[in-house]
């Protein structure tokens, strides 16, 4: 007969494994989905190019159309997975901070988008310009359509993910893990650390450069803002706690 800790673990595990497949299950529904209406969204993320991209090989366009919808059902399984991790760690979280922390589901899927829309919108086509002025007269510009497409993701989900930093950061401060003192000290080592990803997936010229640092920067100051926001509130809940008691 297991002990009870050994109960424990195994009930954990078994709950982690029903919610993990939970996670994967929606993501194949909506990878799914996404394959039906794929030749749509395919059309409309290649709506300003004045050339058609080639394909090198016939099971390309398969690769290419599945990882189209791959990107989209990340961004549609994103709050399902934030859900699901949400119930797995909603007993270690105190009862009074659970409302607030179930309210940051919505608010990671809009952070999520938003940075979507900024690597697409503002980040995608001007490192695309700068890689066409390079080549300008020096070669033939001919684009394959996996290359395009690995190159766009690879300039838009990473920043779907960094834009999550102010939610992460007021999740862990209400689980008590993070504090804004914390998160001040470390501010050089945060911006070392941002400032090597943005030199990392930007052209190499400081314009770019410095339009990726500053919303990063930016987004870890709005996250020890709100980590001092939720701290304080914490703080004071405590103590009205213990006046009371």
């Amino acid at each position: 007969m297991a002990a009870p800790n050994e109960q424990s673990v195994i009930g954990h595990l078994e709950e982690m494994r029903s919610r993990l497949i939970r996670t994967l299950a929606a993501f194949l529904v909506s990878m799914a989905a996404a394959l039906i209406y794929v030749r749509d969204i395919y059309q409309w993320l290649v709506r300003d190019m004045e050339e058609q991209l080639v394909l090198l090989g016939p099971s390309d366009v398969m690769w290419v159309y599945m990882m189209i919808a791959g990107a989209v059902a990340i961004a549609v399984t994103l709050p399902v997975a934030a859900y699901q991790i949400w119930r797995f760690v909603q007993p270690a979280v105190p009862p009074q901070a659970q409302r607030s922390a179930l309210m940051l589901i919505p608010g990671i899927s809009l952070l999520f988008l938003i940075g979507i829309c900024f690597g697409y919108f503002i980040l995608f086509p001007m490192v695309l310009h700068f890689m066409n002025e390079m080549a300008a007269g020096e070669f033939a510009v001919l684009y394959t359509a996996q290359k395009y497409f690995t190159f766009m993701i690879h300039m838009t989900v990473p920043f779907g993910l960094l834009f999550e930093m102010p939610a992460i950061v007021m999740f862990l401060t209400k689980l008590g893990i993070l504090n804004p003192i914390r998160l001040a000290k470390a501010r050089k080592l945060a911006y070392f650390v941002l400032c090597i990803v943005a030199v990392t997936i930007t052209p190499p010229d400081i314009l770019s450069d410095i339009i990726v640092i500053v919303p990063l920067f930016l987004l870890y100051e709005i996250s020890i803002s709100i980590s001092k926001f939720v701290y304080r509130k914490q703080l004071r809940a405590g103590q009205q706690n213990e006046v009371s008691g």
